[in-house]
């Protein structure tokens, strides 16, 4: 039993190790802009169907599944460390290139409103709110990650999706995050 013991801590250290050391080599170079004609002027999240959309005018030019915060169907997010995904209008206001997932774009929460409610509440409303892939050295996961909800607020995607998403979506492109 104690070798066990000693060989699962030994992979427990060895896997944080190993992620730890992925998030600092980074994801490598981001994609090139797409065409202008391919470029989303909106994203839409549906989040009870665990579904992003980027649009173009009317028209749906991408759609993927996603996973979101492990609380989001609790609601919007009010407060750091709540593991919901916020609801509302928001815009892509920066982007990470070396994120420690792969790639991300960094969604404007908390508003002005939401800081107010938290603030209200006595709390911190929280932040760093993203779409991004998958953890660094973590992407032969792909399609499993849609498993469950395993973020802490953002939106997930897998690498390959993330690449498109970044070429195809400008600073400052709106997103409506739906219940």
């Amino acid at each position: 039993m104690k070798t066990k013991l000693i060989v699962l801590a030994m992979v427990v250290v060895s896997l944080f190790a190993y992620t730890k050391l992925m998030a600092r080599i980074g994801s490598g170079s981001p994609p090139p802009d797409a065409p202008l004609a391919q470029q989303a002027d909106l994203i839409r999240v549906y989040k009870s169907e665990r579904r992003m959309v980027l649009l173009k005018g009317d028209v749906a030019i991408s759609t993927y599944r996603i996973s979101l915060g492990q609380a989001a169907d609790a609601g919007p997010k009010q407060r750091e460390g709540d593991e919901k995904t916020p609801e509302g209008r928001y815009e892509i206001d920066w982007r990470n290139p070396k994120s420690m997932a792969h790639l991300s774009l960094h969604i404007s929460y908390p508003s002005p409103d939401d800081q107010r409610n938290a603030a209200a509440g006595g709390f911190p409303p929280g932040g760093n709110i993203m779409i991004h892939g998958l953890p660094n050295g973590w992407g032969l996961f792909q399609q499993a990650h849609r498993l469950w909800d395993w973020t802490d607020g953002c939106i997930a995607v897998t690498n390959a999706e993330m690449r498109d998403i970044w070429a195809r979506v400008p600073d400052h492109t709106p997103i409506d995050i739906m219940p």
